[in-house]
């Protein structure tokens, strides 16, 4: 039986500790005939994932079409249990373990609908697609991601109830006594004919970024402390109850950095500080980043020994496979080697033991996002929203604009003006001319935020531009200009450059970050820095999402749990006719010295 929630608290307030012993496995028999002074020699090959974000298919719902990139990748669940079965044959099954590093329930129509249209949560609701899949796939054990508690602790535990294995989480503990809210750790054991069997303990460890992120929800319930501070108080746990491998399946990225300041005292990408910094660690599945890593080698500062990373891309379009040779000698099992490759999803085709599972879940979801909820008088598009004021990017701000003034509407801040802030999230959005469907404005929204209002001063709001404006290469006013090399400074992504509206400004690219707002003014005045604007803002962003100044402390006057995304639908079926006079303006340009480029 796999470990749930339950039976690990159980066992932890008996022992103090508790233990996850999963099924055991044995390995294929060994030569019985070899002198004593010849080692036995063990293979184990650890297979995972990260960052699914609801992705079975090789299915692009916001096309209505098969998904394709420039670069030939494939993804889904079903492609990963092709490479998976042609793993397992290879290797033997029972010297496998499957791991994921986290982010599966949101990311596509699909986890929306069965989190918000068809809800999980509800009484004699579904069992949600992802965890069908990854039940019939085998998985042994997922980290948590961040992007699990998007939809709230309840739809996160129903999900954790639908796995036939652990959601494991060392570092998400309850708020009032630090216990463990999630098992932290998997141990496995492998039965080698004539040797002790390998016990393989996996640890789980999610991203601190959550107190921030989903703050709302969990806020008073759940804390996150630090990656490296609980793999130090847990992998000494796990090699004294006799692990002779110790994976960790780590829902953080590698690169050190954190996206949020310092507003948790926790390092967002700390998967390699783990590695230096914590010893016993073997292996690290690593996830959160969205980047390709096929093996990544760290050197551990306190033993010299190497410990082996590795990251499969997002979306399932990679599998990372770590091959783990041990050797049983002076009586006990020691890692030999590790090395670390990965799989590409889109050299074999979806398993139709998966087509056929999911089928009929995937043609729900692809009828509702093709509803259609108003016309277009003209096509729009994001192709260059990011330097450019685009009138599809208007769409959001006016939306949020109109809630949150409805929403305060008779308070005491009603009179304060609306400002609101939005992001160009993807370069690909269109919403066509014509009939406007629910997968036209999911595709300009494609995240599940939901709206916040705040209270900022002209000033603060000023500063927040600045921050927003180093999104762009600083570029002389001589220079030709290469659209494709002018943002992105710093490899800030695109999701955290916010356009305000309400407001007029320029932002000059030839001038150095921190002095690029020019001529900001409010209804045709320079603006007052000590006048008081509501800011109708996104929750990632109000919670400190991208380290934006000022927006974090601000006083919050309103919030709710309704997406964005889907308040966008309501707008434009209101109007039914979806016409750029009603909701867009050009509120700023890129300039150089003071001269427009566009």
């Amino acid at each position: 039986m796999p470990l749930n929630r339950r039976k690990f608290l159980e066992n932890s307030a008996a022992t103090g500790v508790g233990v996850a012993v999963a099924g055991a496995a044995a390995a294929p028999a060994q030569a019985s005939g070899r002198p004593a002074q010849h080692p036995r020699r063990y293979s184990l090959t650890v297979m995972g994932t990260t960052d699914l974000h609801g992705h079975v298919f090789n299915w692009d719902y916001f096309k209505d079409a098969e998904y394709s990139d420039k670069a030939g990748n494939a993804m889904g669940l079903a492609r990963i249990s092709t490479l998976v079965e042609q793993v397992r044959k290879a290797k033997g099954r029972r010297n496998t373990l499957l791991l994921d590093a986290g982010d599966t329930i949101q990311g596509t129509p699909l986890t929306y609908y069965y989190a918000k249209v068809d809800p999980i949560t509800a009484k004699g609701g579904p069992v949600h697609p992802m965890a069908q899949a990854m039940n019939a796939i085998g998985y042994d054990a997922a980290a948590l991601g961040n992007h699990e508690f998007n939809y709230g602790i309840e739809t996160l535990r129903t999900f954790e109830d639908q796995l036939d294995f652990p959601l494991l989480g060392a570092n998400a503990v309850d708020a009032k006594t630090l216990r463990p809210a999630f098992p932290p750790y998997l141990i496995k054991k492998f039965h080698v004919p004539g040797a002790p069997p390998v016990k393989v303990a996996v640890l789980g460890l999610t991203n601190p970024g959550i107190a921030i992120w989903d703050k709302a929800y969990v806020q008073g319930k759940l804390a996150f402390p630090g990656l490296e501070e609980q793999a130090a108080k847990w992998v000494p746990k796990l090699k004294a109850m006799g692990a002779d491998v110790v994976v960790v399946s780590a829902h953080s990225g590698s690169s050190g950095t954190s996206s949020y300041g310092d507003q948790v005292p926790y390092v967002e990408n700390a998967a390699a500080n783990v590695a230096r910094q914590v010893p016993g660690i073997d292996a690290i599945l690593v996830g959160h980043a969205h980047v390709e890593i096929p093996e990544l080698k760290v050197v551990n500062e306190a033993t010299g020994r190497t410990v082996v990373l590795s990251e499969p891309l997002c979306y399932a379009e990679r599998l990372s496979l770590f091959d783990i040779e041990l050797v049983f000698d002076k009586g006990a099992w020691e890692v030999e080697s590790v090395a670390a490759s990965l799989l590409n999803s889109s050299t074999v085709a979806d398993d139709p033991r998966i087509t056929r599972l999911l089928k009929a879940e995937h043609a729900e979801v692809v009828a509702y996002v093709n509803q259609v909820v108003g016309t277009a008088t003209e096509t729009l598009t994001t192709v260059d929203a990011r330097y450019r004021d685009a009138p599809i990017i208007d769409l959001i701000t006016k939306v949020q604009e109109d809630v949150v003034k409805a929403a305060l509407a008779g308070t005491e801040y009603a009179s304060l003006p609306v400002l609101a802030q939005a992001s160009p999230f993807s370069r690909t959005s269109e919403i066509p001319a014509g009939k406007v469907t629910i997968r036209d404005l999911s595709s300009l929204y494609v995240y599940d935020n939901t709206l916040v209002a705040k209270v900022m001063t002209g000033a603060q709001i000023r500063a927040y531009l600045e921050y927003s404006a180093e999104y762009f290469v600083r570029t002389a006013a001589d220079v030709t200009v290469d659209v494709e090399k002018l943002t992105n400074a710093g490899n800030r992504p695109d999701y955290n450059y916010d356009y305000v509206s309400g407001l007029t400004y320029e932002i000059d690219v030839a001038q150095a970050a921190g002095s690029r707002i020019k001529n900001l003014a409010y209804d045709g005045a320079a603006l007052d820095d000590a006048r008081q604007f509501v800011l109708a803002v996104n929750n990632y962003r109000a919670n400190g999402g991208g380290a934006f100044p000022h927006v974090a402390s601000a006083k919050e006057l309103w919030s709710e749990s309704t997406e964005i995304r889907t308040r966008i639908a309501e707008w434009v079926t209101a109007k039914g006719v979806l016409d750029p006079k009603d909701f867009a303006s050009v509120d700023w340009k890129l300039t150089r010295d003071g001269t427009p480029m566009f």
